[in-house]
């Protein structure tokens, strides 16, 4: 299968696109909040300059508003300078205007305003915007009073000018301290996942043949893909095994039979039974290998398995099959009690067990199964005679505990293989009913 796309890639475009959403919103925050307090600024100093018209400002006698050839304020007296101020006299509508405005038409706001009233706006003159502040007062001056109107404007070329050097830089910083960023975060992402590099390293040497698992320390975000892989990989190695293992033991075992065969084909009287037994013997040899070699093993990854009805499916066919004995067989089980096990697993190592015990019953089966801290344990009894062979040896194949009853020898040793598959353990105990005792336990590898 091809590789369909890169981690470190994904987080790299991922972390930029985080990043840069981050530096252009607090780069459009910051422009505009830079931006305000310029704004406000201008404000401020145009209101200190109406405060100067204020101070020059006189009424004659004849209540004409009379104002200095030049001001404080130096931009006013030069034409075109940007800064232009006018003064609108509302009982004479008498208008006087800055050096400043010769050439030039900026849009005072010479009405509309209440005495005592500021205004600070926008105005577009000409077709240039420029920045304004306009103040209304009535105006006292030798026992007269006269309603003024003061604007100050200008030009807004300067504010934005002003604007665009302080985004030149904003951006320009913003854009350094994003590839500085980038670059940091590259460097601590290849750092992160260099773990993941030598467990790529590990499982390529372990497809040549370099190494037998996984043998490196990882952290623990890791250590349980690292666990899993091993485990991964030795039961496949274990399934190998056992298969080789099965064709190597069928191979030898079919070897007796198919000489008993051959040397029946001299005596023709005899070879319908030699046929019938050795062709029994092969397949039940057949069968314990064939079981043996698809024996799943350990099956961490096996969703979990619920033992209750799989024990009473076990004894519902048991109690027909026996029914002529009129065995009670008693099954002890939660139901909630789950384990990760194939499901034809369970059923070879139940119905085996099962069946021996209801062979070798007199009244009375018993089939519990529990869990606690070690993992899984099922016994299974009965009140026969018990074992009456060697336990070791009834483990082997065709090894039975009495020839007078029927069957062929191959169940626990079936069971036996399964079991040990499971790194479980069988034992062949004695039973407080008086007969055989099989204990099962396998443990917990989750």
């Amino acid at each position: 299968m091809k590789p369909g796309y890169s981690i470190r890639a994904r987080l790299v475009l991922g972390a930029a696109l985080v990043l840069l959403a981050f530096l252009a919103g607090a780069g459009a925050a910051v422009k505009r909040a830079h931006a305000q307090s310029v704004l406000s600024e201008r404000y401020a100093q145009l209101q200190s300059t109406v405060y100067l018209l204020l101070s020059h400002a006189e009424l004659d006698d004849a209540g004409r508003l009379v104002m200095p050839m030049t001001l404080a304020e130096p931009r006013l007296s030069v034409p075109q300078s940007g800064l232009y101020a006018g003064i609108y006299n509302v009982n004479r509508e008498e208008q006087w205007r800055s050096l400043s405005t010769l050439g030039v038409s900026p849009p005072f706001r010479l009405r509309g305003l209440a005495p005592g009233e500021w205004r600070t706006e926008v105005l577009e003159g000409g077709g240039r915007p420029y920045i304004a502040v306009s103040y209304a007062v009535n105006w006292a001056v030798a026992g007269k009073q006269a309603p003024l109107v003061l604007s100050v404007v200008e030009d807004q070329a300067d504010f934005n000018h002003e604007l665009a050097v302080f985004a030149r830089t904003l951006w320009a910083w913003l854009g350094g301290a994003a590839v500085l960023l980038l670059v940091a975060q590259s460097l601590l992402l290849a750092w992160a996942m260099r773990p993941l590099r030598q467990v790529i390293r590990e499982v390529r040497r372990i497809e040549g043949g370099e190494q037998a698992r996984i043998e490196g320390r990882y952290p623990m975000e890791l250590s349980g893909l690292t666990d899993n892989l091993n485990t991964l990989i030795q039961q496949e190695r274990d399934r190998q095994v056992r298969y080789k293992e099965a064709l190597s033991f069928l191979a030898h075992s079919l070897k007796t039979p198919l000489a008993v065969l051959r040397n029946a084909l001299h005596e023709p009287a005899g070879l319908p039974q030699a046929v019938r037994e050795q062709v029994a013997r092969m397949d039940d040899i057949v069968g314990h290998q064939l079981g043996r070699a698809a024996a799943s093993g350990a099956a961490r990854f096996a969703p979990p398995v619920k033992i209750a009805p799989v024990l009473q499916r076990v004894r519902e066919a048991l109690v027909k099959v026996y029914s002529d004995k009129g065995i009670e067989i008693e099954v002890d089980c939660s139901p909630e009690l789950a384990w990760r096990i194939d499901e034809g697993d369970l059923f070879e190592i139940l119905g085996n067990l099962m069946d021996n015990a209801a062979k070798w019953a007199s009244r009375r089966v018993i089939a519990r199964a529990a869990r606690d801290a070690r993992g899984l344990h099922i016994a299974i009894e009965d009140d026969g005679r018990g074992f009456a062979a060697e336990t070791e040896a009834l483990l082997r194949l065709h090894v039975r505990g009495d020839e007078r009853v029927p069957g062929h020898g191959v169940g626990l040793a079936n069971v036996n293989d399964i079991v040990r598959s499971h790194a479980g353990e069988l034992q062949l105990l004695r039973s407080e009913l008086g007969g055989a005792r099989v204990l099962v336990s396998l443990p917990d590898g989750t």
